[in-house]
């Protein structure tokens, strides 16, 4: 199972993408994450754009129809998702592939409330399905933890682990429910 995770934040030293890359290292063999690196070299969303839009928009594109669920870890900037992650939401919101895609939403800091219901609400309103079991918060923001430290984690790693597993049965309920659905219904 292939998993793209999406790290709303471009800083090197980011605690998103340090959880996203500990989650690749603490997977299962049975699942596959891949950090999404495309999302800094997106342009900003233009409608206009959308019949030629670019070598960027398009490997973002393809990642997200070859996964079979995403995740989604964002800053709170301003009581609000970052710049990076809405605009690629905005690039994904008419892309077909995206629709009924099992997601789960990490918010590294409890305080981060704003963040984690606005991205959510965003989730739900473009049709992604969004697997609650998966969907957590966790105590990093000023843990002092980098990827190593997530990865020994006694708290963390179980928690990280227990995401992903919950992640693949959301994706496994959903393939489920699409073969449930009659073929002119997807």
């Amino acid at each position: 199972m292939l998993f793209l995770a999406l790290s709303g934040s471009l800083r090197r030293a980011s605690i998103h993408s340090a959880v996203l890359r500990a989650a690749a290292r603490l997977a299962p063999p049975s699942i596959e994450v891949h950090l999404c690196a495309v999302l800094g070299d997106l342009p900003l969303f233009n409608p206009d754009d959308l019949d030629a839009p670019g070598d960027a928009v398009q490997r973002l594109w393809r990642a997200v129809a070859q996964a079979d669920a995403l995740i989604f870890a964002s800053p709170e900037y301003a009581h609000g998702v970052s710049g990076t992650i809405k605009n690629a939401l905005d690039w994904l919101v008419s892309f077909g592939p995206f629709a009924l895609q099992p997601v789960a939403v990490i918010n590294t800091s409890p305080r981060a409330h704003h963040a984690d219901a606005a991205l959510r609400e965003t989730l739900t309103t473009m049709a992604a399905r969004l697997v609650e079991p998966a969907s957590v918060s966790l105590s990093v923001l000023g843990a002092h933890l980098d990827e190593d430290g997530l990865v020994d984690s006694p708290e963390l790693a179980p928690a990280i682990r227990a995401l992903l597993l919950a992640l693949a049965d959301g994706v496994e309920r959903a393939r489920g429910l699409d073969a449930a659905l009659p073929r002119h219904a997807l």
